[in-house]
């Protein structure tokens, strides 16, 4: 099998490569074709490896290919631990890039960067399963690093763009801070285990358990709490949540693809997943649990408010994604692992369906993105719409969705849960789930319903789009319906993670959850009666009335009325005025206060001016003795021989 883990990362690098370094040679078909193989391999592979290890009896797979480093202290490999959790990512990560490769064929068709856009997508594909793939903390901070930097280059791929530039920076700065975090706490695990690979690091961590820290006199930390708040400060920014959030929704400056890419199968999803994978360590600190859940339910609510405001399709589903992280980091706060992941799945295929389906409308309005400017698309656009439609419905959670499976698990896991800010959790939750389904129909009814706000050379022009656009929307769209109903059970209530997850017995939410659980059947007929459904159609309803019943009276009394708090919403809460005027204006005025005290002031004025002084000051005194006569010279001679006969004789005695 281990040829089989090497094909599904190598495929994608290797076509990668070939589209990136000869690209003008295969051209515009062949870089297309080499990397839609070469993930299509990665996909068959992953397939193949998830039969084996879900239906075929095959064990977990935890061996190394090949030593990076070896010292007498440590010693470094690449390798793979792959089992039911690992299998399942790869699935979900070559499905989606998959679908998102052969789309852009449609979406990117014009671009002049085409060949270079298919390269760093395979790169992209190829840095996660690596991440997700890896046995041991150096290769997943690979990876992690690595989706960092393919993102930097996606979201900047239109270079000429000076908003791009920003943004993909942006990304790139705010994923340091976090990044930096998730290093300290790798350091420390290598420390005090003296190891990073994940099975010796899980075995000794009994014996971190009792042992404290202190960085401030007569404050006691528990390491595990430390190191665990450390990691999840990785996950922050990788994961974009509350404060690191703020380059999510400025990464839509990239090609549509890529944002499907993002958002849906690879670089948010890594935080959530890294959690997952070190739940033996996040399970003994509670403290550092109800850090990420009070953290996740803040992402929640407050990032899906913010989707109420925009106008930008893309920034509406940006911030949903946003939102709908939060959920899943609110369940990983409650050791709520499996619905957490179970929700990294389902949302990972109606993302991918709602940001192409968007990026469909975008290609029939000419890249118009303002849904001020949309409406009634609804015929024009049959397959877009009705697949956006399906999207829609899965991300508010409708009965019988991948997502309302996946979203009332969270929600009543939550609930179930004892941990200290899960009350507030589960209000917080609670509130968003109205909020999501109001800015998801509310989009919804503007771009596809109600009168045509279109020019008449948009709307004469608009029409469906190729069927290398539509088919990926009807491949998303299935198991965004399906897969919910499907593996909920063996998924969480199941022995599916039995050997990738460990969860102590005091966190018992989803004990509560499994004897609640009446089937996915039972499940789909007893939503129909649970609150967070009603909360669901009444803010789908809440959008009907307002954008289909009085567009044009209640939207501008509704502004008018809450003026203020939109205008906090407009401004993101102040995050982005913080990060400029704070963090990056007194990072700029520090760097000018030492370029000129130390740079130019102590450096080049005291040392490297300030010596020249000092010497050229000294030479022209001494040279005033220079006077070049011998007889001088041979004076000064006598004089110093009488002197050191003089000290010979009276201090030498």
């Amino acid at each position: 099998m281990e040829k089989v883990y090497l094909a599904v990362v190598l495929a994608p690098l290797i076509a990668s490569i070939i589209a990136g370094l000869f690209g003008r040679q295969i051209g515009r078909s062949g870089a297309h074709w080499v990397t839609i193989i070469g993930v299509a391999i990665a996909l068959v592979a992953s397939v193949y490896a998830f039969y084996m290890h879900v239906f075929g009896g095959l064990g977990t797979f935890d061996g190394t290919v090949y030593t990076w480093i070896a010292s007498d202290l440590f010693e470094f490999n690449i390798g793979f631990l792959v089992d039911n959790l690992t299998v399942m990512m790869m699935v979900v990560v070559t499905a989606v890039s998959l679908m998102v490769h052969i789309y852009t064929i449609g979406y990117m068709h014009d671009d002049p960067g085409y060949q270079r856009f298919f390269s760093y997508i395979s790169l992209f594909t190829f840095s996660m399963l690596m991440l997700v793939m890896s046995n041991n903390l150096l290769q997943l901070f690979f990876g992690w690093e690595a989706v960092g930097l393919v993102s930097y280059l996606l979201i900047g791929f239109w270079y000429k763009r000076e908003s791009a530039i920003f943004a993909n920076l942006k990304a790139f700065i705010v994923n340091r801070v976090g990044d930096f975090g998730f290093l300290l706490g790798i350091a420390a695990i290598l420390m005090y285990t003296d190891s990073l690979h994940y099975a010796t690091v899980f075995e000794r961590l009994p014996e971190l358990a009792d042992i404290t820290v202190e960085y401030w006199p007569g404050v006691e930390w528990s390491l595990i709490s430390v190191i665990a708040i450390l990691l999840f400060i990785g996950a922050m920014g990788k994961s974009a949540q509350v404060p690191l959030h703020v380059w999510l929704p400025d990464s839509m400056e990239g090609p549509t693809p890529i944002s499907a890419l993002i958002h849906a199968a690879t670089m948010v999803t890594a935080g959530i997943f890294m959690v997952a994978r070190f739940s033996p360590l996040f399970e003994l600190s509670d403290a550092a649990l109800s850090l990420i859940l009070v953290i996740g339910a803040v992402t929640a609510i407050f990032m899906g408010l913010l989707g109420i405001v925009q106008h930008d399709i893309k920034r509406v589903i940006a911030y949903s994604t946003l939102s709908q992280l939060g959920f899943m980091t609110a369940a990983l706060g409650v050791s709520a692992y499996s619905p957490a992941l179970f929700h990294l799945m389902t949302h990972a295929f109606f993302k991918a369906l709602l940001f192409l389906a968007a990026g469909s409308v975008i290609i029939a309005l000419h890249h118009e993105q303002d849904m001020r400017k949309m409406g009634g698309l609804a015929k024009t656009l049959p397959i877009t719409f009705a697949t956006f439609f399906i999207g829609a419905l899965a991300l508010i959670g409708f009965p019988g969705t991948s997502g309302f499976y996946s979203k009332e698990s969270i929600i009543y896991a939550v609930a179930a849960s004892e941990l200290p800010g899960a009350e507030f959790a589960y209000w917080a939750l609670f509130i968003g789930v109205f909020v999501t389904a109001f800015y998801t129909f509310r989009m919804l009814f503007l771009v596809f319903f109600g009168e045509s706000r279109m020019d008449k050379h948009t709307a004469s022009h608009a029409k469906e789009s190729p069927k290398v656009v539509t088919v990926p929307l009807v491949l998303l769209a299935v198991p965004s319906l399906i897969v919910g109903f499907l593996v909920i059970e063996p998924l969480l209530f199941g022995a599916y993670f039995d050997d990738s997850i460990r969860v102590l017995a005091t966190h018992g939410a989803m004990a509560t959850l499994e004897e609640q659980f009446k089937g996915a059947w039972g499940m789909f007929l007893y939503g129909w009666t649970t609150p967070v459904v009603w909360m669901a159609l009444a803010g789908v309803a809440t959008a009907a009335i307002m954008y289909l019943g009085m567009p044009k009276v209640l939207p501008p009394l509704f502004a008018r009325v809450f003026a203020w708090p939109k205008r906090i919403l407009e401004e993101g809460y102040g995050f982005d005025s913080f990060n400029n005027t704070v963090i990056a204006g007194g990072s700029r005025l520090l760097g000018r206060g030492l370029w000129k005290g130390a740079d130019l002031g102590a450096i080049d004025g005291w040392l490297v001016n300030g010596s020249a002084k000092v010497v050229g000051s000294m030479a022209r005194t001494w040279r005033l003795i220079q006077t070049g006569y011998l007889y001088h010279y041979a004076f000064v001679m006598i004089l110093g021989l009488i002197g050191l006969l003089t000290w010979i004789v009276f201090v030498g005695a």
